[in-house]
């Protein structure tokens, strides 16, 4: 690839980075090609062929993909009503939310809440979506106590005041694309000095497992700022705001990271909070290549109300 042609692509992953923060920020109004295509200066054809290469969807699939998952994930964490939801997300009303809901799921908002209840959606949602049968209930309850049981022995939760932490990131579009993304974003930050001892990555949660597919989920591979910084192309700058966070720190193999979020998710809901509409991250403390045990040093923050 040129360098001229590497810079085109480069360029245009940080339009887009701006429409991803653009759409997340106004699904209750009208998310029409011609709208979002202003906010990524590119010609309506042009933006079209763009968006699709880059997220292997078309503009119109992913808004109304990402209103569907956002309400579900409501309709689990929230006490909120279906009327409420169909005007959070942009649709004209009750029915019409209903209607899509049960296109992308296959049942209506109502029985999903029904079989996912609250406190366990994690793990139904995704025995769900795999086209698995639930678990029968004694079984259900073990895996239940089995995760607490994790939980307590392997976690050390807080409730935590944080303060704004500043970011430069890189787009990943599904789990299976992380590493790549993080091999982009130290490549530039080293020569920025950005990389040392005291360096913190931080993976950001723009979907959930819970309801979206893993080559679907969308994540920003960070790095903690401790200086102002110009980026350029796909390097793109953020802000987790200050708030209050259950942070849950773990030093656990690759493979307990699921584990270790969806007992996160039951200790929140067994303990009373309710998670804010922030998005989830997560800071690693170590490089897990480096530790004798191939062991990662990591906290888990999820934003709550």
């Amino acid at each position: 690839m040129t360098i001229a042609k590497k810079e085109v692509q480069e360029d245009y992953k940080s339009r887009i980075n701006r429409v991803f923060q653009f759409i997340d920020e106004n699904l209750d109004v009208d998310l029409s090609l011609n709208t979002i295509s202003e906010i990524a200066f590119f010609s309506p054809y042009h933006f079209h062929r763009i968006f699709k290469f880059i997220t292997g969807e078309t503009l119109k699939v992913y808004v109304n993909r990402r209103k569907v998952e956002k309400s579900a994930l409501d309709l689990l964490h929230k006490n909120i009503t279906t009327t409420e939801i169909a005007h959070k997300y942009g649709f004209s009303d009750n029915s019409s939310f209903s209607k899509a809901f049960k296109k992308f799921f296959g049942i209506s908002p109502t029985e999903f809440k029904k079989q996912n209840p609250n406190k366990y959606s994690k793990i139904r949602q995704l025995k769900s979506k795999n086209g698995q049968e639930y678990p029968d209930y004694e079984k259900y309850i073990c895996i239940i106590t089995n995760l607490k049981k994790w939980i307590k022995m392997n976690a050390n939760i807080e409730i935590k005041e944080m303060p704004k932490i500043d970011l430069a990131y890189v787009s990943s579009i599904g789990s299976q694309n992380l590493g790549t993304a993080y091999q982009k974003l130290m490549k530039w930050a080293i020569p920025q000095g950005l990389m040392n001892d005291k360096t913190k990555m931080v993976t950001i949660y723009h979907d959930s497992f819970k309801v979206t597919e893993a080559n679907k989920v969308r994540m920003s591979a960070s790095v903690l700022l401790n200086k102002p910084v110009e980026t350029t192309g796909e390097i793109g700058l953020t802000s987790i705001e200050a708030g209050k966070f259950i942070v849950g720190s773990f030093k656990i193999g690759l493979n307990e990271f699921e584990k270790s979020w969806t007992g996160l998710f039951i200790w929140m809901n067994e303990n009373g909070y309710k998670k804010a509409d922030r998005n989830p991250f997560e800071i690693y403390h170590n490089n897990f290549n480096e530790h004798p045990e191939r062991k990662a040093i990591v906290d888990f923050c999820i934003p709550i109300e």
